[in-house]
């Protein structure tokens, strides 16, 4: 049970190693684009690829997905960022459990996005969670945890990558011993549990009053979605600016208000609450991206709003 390439690159090293499985829950196809064209999620391509059948329930709490799931008599299964709270009912279908491989190491960062509230965070740490999984988010017994160092230019997606490749090879060498009885599950700290929430598109507005390393981790956390912008004035008009490439100074004197557009060490930057963004690279809704200086020559008197 799995969605987004995170959950694929698990798919595929369980194939890989031989696993045997028999299907695939992932989530609907949706319609992406102006022309509403039909995507399927990563998991789904994998395995309409290697012939296995494939289950898209809108929900798991009615009745025909846990009597799909016991007809399909699975001796396990294992989910990788699903997007879906599976029911009791279903957890207590397999003979060996569920398994769930969760990008943090819990109790930190419960949820939907922890790769991103890490990096938000400022988090120099993170790693990869196997727990047997119960009906309440995130909060099963471990099985097995081990951590990853987040570099300081890892965004969203190198970090997914680095956490779906540990997270299969967690997996694959773990599943023997879980089946044979040899590893003991241990109760997580509840007092040390955090949670985050679904990231959406209008997380990616950027606060000039937040520091200048907040932004570039707000910046790294939202690639590739939803991305950063700001809202830039262009004399009478106000319109959405995209940040697609920056470069921070943290330790810039703070002499302008937060949102000023400046010159500092000749370069075009924004005055933060405290340091500088660097703008190197920005798109103006409609506009194609364009460097800074091109930008500037079009617009010479822009400003940030707000």
């Amino acid at each position: 049970m799995g969605t987004p390439p995170f959950a694929a690159d698990i798919l595929g090293e369980l194939l890989k190693n031989g696993y045997n499985i028999i299907s695939v829950f992932t989530q609907p196809d949706k319609k992406i684009g102006r022309k509403r064209e039909i995507s399927f999620s990563p998991v789904k391509k994998m395995a309409l690829d290697n012939k296995i059948k494939v289950f898209q329930p809108d929900s798991l709490k009615d009745e025909e997905a846990a009597v799909n799931i016991r007809e399909i008599n699975p001796d396990l299964i294992v989910v990788a960022a699903y997007g879906k709270i599976l029911p009791q009912e279903i957890l207590e279908i397999p003979k060996f459990g569920c398994l769930n491989v969760h990008a943090s190491l819990l109790p930190k960062f419960r949820g939907a996005s922890p790769i991103q509230n890490a990096i938000l965070a400022g988090e120099k740490e993170t790693g990869v969670t196997l727990m047997l999984m119960s009906e309440k988010m995130d909060d099963g017994d471990i099985l097995k945890q081990k951590s990853i160092q987040i570099s300081d230019m890892d965004t969203t997606e190198t970090l997914t990558k680095k956490l779906s490749c540990l997270g299969a090879k967690i997996l694959v060498e773990n599943i023997p011993q879980w089946l044979s009885g040899e590893i003991k599950p241990e109760k997580q700290n509840e007092k040390s549990a955090s949670y985050c929430h679904p990231i959406k598109r209008e997380n990616g507005l950027v606060d000039w009053k937040k520091t200048a390393r907040e932004i570039f981790n707000q910046w790294r956390a939202f690639q590739p979605w939803p991305e950063v912008y700001a809202v830039v004035k262009l004399k009478n008009d106000t319109r959405r600016i995209k940040l697609v490439e920056i470069e921070i100074d943290p330790a810039a004197p703070s002499g302008a208000k937060p949102g000023k557009v400046i010159e500092y060490n000749h370069k075009y930057a924004v005055q933060t609450g405290k340091g500088v963004v660097f703008l190197k690279k920005v798109q103006l809704e409609g506009k194609k991206a364009v460097g800074i200086d091109d930008f500037q020559r079009g617009y010479p008197d822009f400003t940030m709003a707000g």
